[in-house]
C-alpha cells in the first residue's frame, strides 16, 4: 500500500482539499486498493475543526465526493508511515522541519517551484482548486510508475 500525506497550515482548506480530490482520482484509476489518502496540519490553530466551506463548495461544485472530517496535525509517526509527504507551500515546508527535524526531507512541495495559493488569504477557491489538480495528476503519473 502506497501511503500519500498532504499537509497545509492548518488542514481545512487545502490539504483536505488534496486528500479528496486525489482520492477521486485515485478511485477513478482503479488504484484505490493500491493507495491511501490522508492530510494534515502543521499548526494547531485549526486542530478538531471541519473543512473550510469554501473547500466544501468547491468540492460539490466539480462532484468531488468528501466527508466531514476534523482537522489534525501532523507527527513523527506520519512521517515513518507515509510514503509520499506533499506539502502545499514553502512555509509549510519550514514549519515541518521545525516539527520533526531530518525527517521533513522525505517532504516535497506540491508544485515545484511554486506554492499552491492558499485560498485561507486570498479567498480564490477556484485557484487552489486549479493548483491541486495540477500537482494530483503529476502525483498520480508518479505513483502509477511505481
Amino acid at each position: 500500500m502506497i501511503k500519500v500525506m498532504f499537509v497545509c497550515h492548518g488542514n481545512i482548506c487545502r490539504s483536505p482539499m488534496a486528500e479528496f480530490v486525489f482520492r477521486n482520482m485515485v478511485n477513478k484509476c482503479g488504484m484505490s486498493d493500491k493507495v491511501s489518502v490522508a492530510s494534515s496540519a502543521v499548526s494547531r490553530e485549526e486542530i478538531g475543526n471541519d473543512i473550510h466551506s469554501g473547500t466544501r463548495k468547491i468540492l460539490t461544485k466539480y462532484g468531488i465526493p468528501f466527508e466531514k472530517r476534523r482537522a489534525v496535525q501532523i507527527t513523527e509517526r506520519d512521517m515513518d508511515e507515509y510514503d509520499y509527504i506533499i506539502v502545499m507551500d514553502e512555509s509549510n515546508l519550514r514549519l515541518l522541519r521545525r516539527l520533526v527535524g531530518d525527517k521533513s526531507k522525505k517532504a516535497r512541495r506540491m508544485l515545484p517551484g511554486r506554492d499552491v495559493a492558499d485560498p485561507w488569504y486570498t479567498g480564490n477557491f477556484e485557484e487552489t482548486y486549479k493548483d491541486i489538480c495540477e500537482g494530483c495528476e503529476a502525483l498520480i503519473k508518479t505513483i502509477g510508475k511505481e
